[in-house]
């Protein structure tokens, strides 16, 4: 819903109104605390952050990056559903 005269919710707000859960992914929100996917591509003319930010822990990308981290391609999604899982120590239950 709108906010518009007041300041935008924290990311502990927002993850307040959600139902028990295992996993919430989130979008946006650099400065909190969080392990982090980075999506670098080099051809937005942007350096990587992962360099400087210690709280990226993996990174998605399409061109070759000089990094100790694990990497995927963007179009991985299972690499990247696998990493995430792994990294949180998550087990598929089998269905």
């Amino acid at each position: 819903h709108e906010r518009r005269d007041e300041a935008e919710p924290t990311l502990d707000e927002l993850i307040s109104h959600l139902s028990p859960c295992d996993l919430v992914l989130i979008e946006g929100f650099k400065q909190e605390p969080v392990p982090k996917l980075e999506v670098y591509r080099a051809e937005n003319g942007k350096p990587p952050l992962f360099p400087e930010r210690q709280d990226i822990v993996a990174v998605a990308t399409d061109d070759p990056v000089n990094t100790g981290l694990p990497t995927m391609a963007l179009d991985d999604v299972a690499a990247m559903a696998d990493f995430v899982m792994k990294h949180l120590n998550l087990q598929e239950n089998p269905c």
